[in-house]
């Protein structure tokens, strides 16, 4: 922030009527704590000169530098409700611009989601294009994201087209445009060439100066697989899933996404070593119930029907308790929306583990956890001001606070209980899925027996073979049960085939 030329300012109020004198020589004296670093004492002189509305045109920029010396402090949660009452004045406030400003770099720091971005989507302005370009582009970012939430599929995208390619939110808006544009329900139906664009750009980037830039490359290759799928470009999809490095966080996503793909590119030896490292102890806590019925689905077609029963036992073994769990918790009618937030905050609370995971790992609850322990850390530190404590700008900080916390405990238990939900109606509906498939494979087995052909000879008269190597520096290993962590990820099975040609055909 510039320094501030305080004598002009403090002249300039007096001569104007705006403030009497005495006003006007303690707002002088707290910016003068503000730029010499005292943001305690400023602090203190803001939020006196605040409570008074006899103050004032002064008492309005003292809620302004009352924000700012909180922030330059590291009390940014307290800041926001001051930055916030400043944005919902409107520009009749003489600092309004600033405040904006002052949002967007709290939101920064905050990594938060949730209360600044939906803020800035309902206070919206054109008025806001004369702000810094940096500041501007994260605005069209964030309040992207909300619409982008609420389906207003059309603005989002306008918004993002608005974030120039020497911002930092470039590649995030790039990443976002993408999903936006390959979206069922985008007016006139999904963009796919344009999505393909978007996520080209992110993996494109040169690097330096982009937000969050190597995750976003891993979401932007998970878009890329997705739209080849949805092409039924099964090939390209299997080589944007394999470009997802080992162990990143979205790697057990694309392993199973490539599970799928495999199969459809006629590799089911692929697929099912994309499982196995699933599968692997390694990643005992994913939540991956379609996994089990894909899994199942591959024998079935290989007509390999013990194979295929085994495969939905271990789904049942595995998913089947985890949504008794879930019934009694989501069938009370009157549970508080804080209590679920509740039973994801602790890990004792009884939700299954991979559950547990699944719902605290959503990038908007990660968010609501941040703010949260930021919360209490401003708790410590204005309830530890031997000063603070005991006055006025302490209770109110504190009060604010509260508020705040309960507000993310709503948003957060609203979050959890509809991930909660999505589990549960995941567990059901691939059981459901699993009785269809457990019929098929009755109907086949019956079909088979009757025609007379022996498959146990058949599947005996067939050699199994090493899987071809991808190069001359690779080295094959026969799985014996044990997984050694860097050979995950790379399996591949070799498959005898149950059909008799004239079923296969």
């Amino acid at each position: 922030m510039t320094r501030i030329k305080t004598t002009s300012i403090v002249i300039a109020l007096a001569s104007a009527g705006l403030a009497r004198a005495d006003d006007a020589g303690t707002y002088q004296e707290g910016l003068g704590a503000f730029n010499a670093g005292n943001y305690e004492r400023a602090a203190e002189i803001f939020f006196g000169l605040n409570e008074q509305p006899s103050a004032g045109e002064i008492r309005l920029r003292a809620q302004y530098y009352l924000a700012q010396s909180l922030a330059r402090k590291g009390l940014w949660v307290s800041s926001l409700g001051y930055e916030a009452a400043i944005l919902k004045a409107g520009k009749s406030h003489p600092l309004y611009f600033e405040a904006v400003q002052g949002l967007v770099d709290l939101q920064d720091r905050l990594k938060d989601q949730d209360i600044i971005p939906n803020l800035l989507n309902n206070h919206f302005s054109e008025d806001w294009k004369g702000l810094p370009p940096a500041a501007l582009a994260r605005i069209h970012y964030l309040v992207a994201t909300i619409q982008f939430r609420r389906g207003n599929l059309e603005q989002a995208r306008r918004l993002l087209l608005e974030v120039p390619s020497e911002s930092e939110m470039y590649s995030k808006a790039q990443y976002l445009l993408g999903v936006v544009a390959i979206d069922p329900k985008f007016p006139g139906g999904s963009r796919e060439a344009e999505a393909i664009a978007a996520f080209g750009k992110v993996l494109s980037s040169p690097g330096p100066g982009q937000a969050d830039l190597e995750k976003t490359r891993q979401l932007a290759l998970l878009g890329l697989g997705r739209v080849y799928y949805g092409q039924r470009q099964y090939a390209k999809a299997v080589e944007s899933y394999e470009r997802i490095p080992r162990f990143s966080p979205f790697w057990n996503q694309a392993l199973f996404e490539n599970g799928f793909a495999r199969f459809q590119n006629d590799d089911p030896g692929g697929a099912l070593g994309s499982l196995q490292a699933l599968h692997a102890p390694q990643f005992a806590g994913a939540f991956e119930p379609e996994s089990w019925i894909l899994k199942s689905t591959i024998y079935y077609f290989n007509c390999l029907y013990a194979e295929a029963r085994s495969s939905l036992e271990e789904f049942g073994r595995l998913y089947l308790p985890m949504a008794d769990v879930l019934r009694p918790l989501l069938q009370t009618q009157d549970r508080n929306i804080r209590d679920y937030f509740r039973v994801v905050s602790d890990p004792g609370a009884g939700i299954p583990r991979p559950i547990w995971l699944w719902v605290r790992n959503n990038e908007r609850m990660i968010g609501v956890f941040q703010v949260l322990e930021q919360i209490d850390k401003e708790k410590g530190t204005i309830s530890g001001h031997s000063r603070w404590r005991s006055e006025k700008i302490g209770a109110e900080l504190l009060a604010a606070l509260d508020e705040n916390a309960d507000t993310l405990r709503q948003i957060g238990g609203q979050l959890a209980k509809n991930r909660l939900l999505e589990a549960a109606g995941n567990i059901q509906g691939f059981a459901d899925q699993a009785e269809i498939i457990r019929f098929e494979i009755a109907k086949a087995e019956k079909e088979l027996a009757e025609s007379g052909i022996d498959q146990k000879k058949l599947l005996a008269e067939q050699t199994l073979h090493r899987p071809a190597m991808p190069g001359a520096d690779w080295n094959y290993w026969n799985f014996q049960g044990e997984f050694w962590i860097d050979e995950i990820g790379y399996y591949q099975y070799t498959l005898k085939r149950g059909c008799p040609a004239r079923i296969a055909e």
